[in-house]
């Protein structure tokens, strides 16, 4: 089956469960869950519902879409993420963002829990991305390209849009919470990173790292969706930090952060709306 048709098939499955058109999608990362019990008149729809859906084994995400309203814009949210090292191909990884762009959605909003490598940085900081470096992950484009969702060769020079930036900004700004600003670098995981591995990437520019966004990124951007995204520092990545990281680490720096968090995605949802 290629890829637009098993797109498709997800899509039938959705829309079989229910018929609402987002405008906003939204990807709730490691523990940042929380804000789905935030969207009104939520639906839940399990990854499980859907044939052929890949589905997370990762510990804090759920698994499941909800559709409903977050300051009156149509919202789907991704409670739970698929991952590259789950041993999934990169187009299962952002089957995900590609579905949810069949669905309507026309802005994508991308959330994660990072290690911090600038060294300005600290746990249960966040921070806006403003580019990205996905050079130690595979493409999400590599092979035959989709032509129903975009061009061959997609310009990325602007991946997160600016205008959505500066209501990301605004957001913080009246919610009264640091905003720093960076560049997110994606690599493969699931281990952390070593510190020389660290040294490399604060070298070539990154000032956090993970282990997803980035590759959904470049699938959005591919169909034309807006894209922006915000980073909790769950850590000082290794060698910056003084203790052994750990998952759970980084499941809590979330769970703290969460009332901010909170506060600042439906405050920049409702401003998109704008």
């Amino acid at each position: 089956m290629d890829t637009y048709e098993k797109l498709l098939k997800c899509r039938d499955a959705v829309r079989a469960a229910t018929d609402f058109v987002p405008e906003v999608a939204l990807v709730l990362g490691s523990g940042l869950g929380g804000f789905g019990e935030h969207i009104e008149g939520a639906l839940e729809v399990p990854y499980s519902s859907i044939e052929g859906f890949p589905l997370s084994t990762v510990p804090g995400h759920a698994g499941k879409f909800l559709f409903g309203y977050v300051g009156g814009v149509r919202v789907v949210a991704m409670q739970g993420r698929v991952h590259y090292y789950e041993g999934y191909s990169m187009r299962d990884v952002v089957l995900p963002i590609r579905l949810m762009g069949l669905l309507g959605a026309k802005t994508l909003f991308l959330t994660n829990a990072s290690g911090g490598i600038n060294p300005k940085f600290a746990a249960g900081d966040f921070m806006l991305i403003r580019d990205q470096i996905s050079l130690f992950v595979p493409s999400p484009l590599i092979g035959e390209n989709v032509e129903q969702l975009g061009v061959r060769f997609p310009d990325m020079s602007h991946i997160y849009s600016p205008e959505l930036c500066e209501k990301l900004r605004e957001a913080a700004a009246e919610n009264g919470i640091a905003l720093k600003e960076g560049v997110y670098a994606q690599l493969t995981g699931p281990q952390f990173e070593s510190p020389a591995e660290i040294l490399a990437l604060k070298a070539l520019g990154a000032d956090a790292v993970g282990m997803s966004t980035a590759c959904e990124a470049l699938a959005a951007r591919h169909m034309g969706l807006r894209v922006c995204g915000v980073s909790c520092v769950a850590n000082l990545a290794a060698g910056i930090s003084p203790t052994i990281l750990t998952h759970e680490e980084v499941q809590e720096a979330g769970r703290a952060a969460q009332e901010s968090f909170t506060r600042l995605v439906k405050t920049a949802i409702e401003k998109m709306k704008e």
